[in-house]
């Protein structure tokens, strides 16, 4: 049985939460057999119904390093579009920059004058930033104009989710875009913090990022509640980026502003 299992993994699914799950209210449903018309469900009852009851692994990808692996060694291409804006840290105690992504719509990268080979200044023009042979390119990526960012600004009601990647990590990560291409397609909008120096973002202090660093994160979502006031935040993280989030959580009783995380 044990060689049987090697060629036939069958992996099992067990579900991790907190005793007491956040509760969500449904939409309305078509009512029919099978369909459950209570108005309510809990976020644990949610993902159990979402995820398959059997997990059916492939016998050369039999442990998570391989599966790693195998995620940068796919040729798959999810083609997400991000605009950039540099933040300029607000407290003293960190002093530096940070910049963050929001996805857009697609556009052609090759005449936009203002890609991630310059960055942006305190006079609105462009310097050298990222040398073009950079070892973590930003595909489909490029600067705001002063133009387009100041125009951001919107009272829709769209749902909006803040993304923290992994170590050493960025927007342009294939396990970051698998879960950003749907749902800006499903109407979400997204924006991702890169972490000091990561996704070719300039250096400009000597204040970079760790599991406890949840400063740049709780200045953009400050920022997001005042220009989008109408819109219901959600943060994701990856690996450490999952870690910044559980902080943020212990030292902000609201979650610095946003709505729930994942």
């Amino acid at each position: 049985m044990g060689i049987l299992s090697w060629f036939l993994p069958n992996g099992r699914v067990s579900f991790h939460h907190a005793g007491k799950s956040v509760i969500l209210k449904r939409k309305p449903q078509k009512k029919g057999p099978g369909v459950d018309e209570s108005k309510y469900i809990s976020l644990a009852d949610l993902c159990k119904s979402a995820t398959p009851a059997d997990c059916q692994l492939n016998p050369f990808l039999f442990n998570g390093h391989l599966q790693t692996a195998w995620t940068l060694m796919r040729t798959d291409d999810i083609p997400v579009y991000y605009k950039r804006w540099r933040f300029e840290g607000d407290s003293p105690d960190y002093r530096g920059s940070f910049e963050v992504d929001f996805v857009v719509p697609p556009y052609d990268v090759n005449k936009t004058s203002n890609s991630l080979t310059s960055a942006q200044s305190d006079n609105g023009t462009f310097e050298s930033s990222t040398p073009p042979d950079s070892t973590h390119p930003s595909p489909r990526t490029s600067f705001f104009t002063k133009e387009e960012f100041s125009a951001l600004p919107s009272d829709d009601k769209k749902p909006m989710l803040v993304v923290l990647h992994g170590l050493s990590g960025g927007s342009h990560e294939p396990y970051l875009r698998n879960i950003v291409d749907p749902l800006h397609k499903q109407g979400w909008e997204v924006c991702v913090v890169n972490f000091r120096g990561c996704a070719n973002s300039k250096v400009t202090s000597s204040i970079l990022y760790n599991a406890r660093a949840t400063w740049d994160v709780r200045q953009t979502v400050r920022w997001l509640r005042k220009n989008f006031p109408s819109r219901p935040l959600f943060g994701i993280g990856f690996s450490l980026g999952a870690n910044i989030l559980t902080n943020l959580t212990g030292i902000a009783k609201d979650l610095g502003g946003i709505a729930d995380i994942f």
